[in-house]
């Protein structure tokens, strides 16, 4: 399985940095991850949804790490490539 296609849409939310849609073999999309600045830098957020006590759990979510690295990777080179040169 490959990603085809990543779609960045930055904001200014806070932490929130960019909002992501992601598109599997042109047949399976992803939508609403999200680019979070956090303590440690950057880093990918799987969609989540929040439950009735009030935590969040991740409705989509790669199941091992190797497919997180290779999401994350794809994921960050978009966005960087829409940040203002340094």
């Amino acid at each position: 399985m490959q990603i085809t296609e990543v779609k960045v849409l930055p904001v200014s939310e806070g932490k929130v940095k960019a909002y992501v849609t992601i598109i599997f073999d042109d047949c399976f999309v992803i939508r609403d991850l999200k680019i979070i600045h956090g303590f440690n830098g950057y880093f990918v957020s799987m969609p989540s949804r929040k439950a009735k006590d009030g935590t969040h759990f991740d409705i989509a979510h790669p199941i091992n790490k190797e497919t997180r690295q290779m999401m994350e990777q794809k994921i960050m080179t978009e966005y960087k490539k829409l940040l203002p040169p340094e």
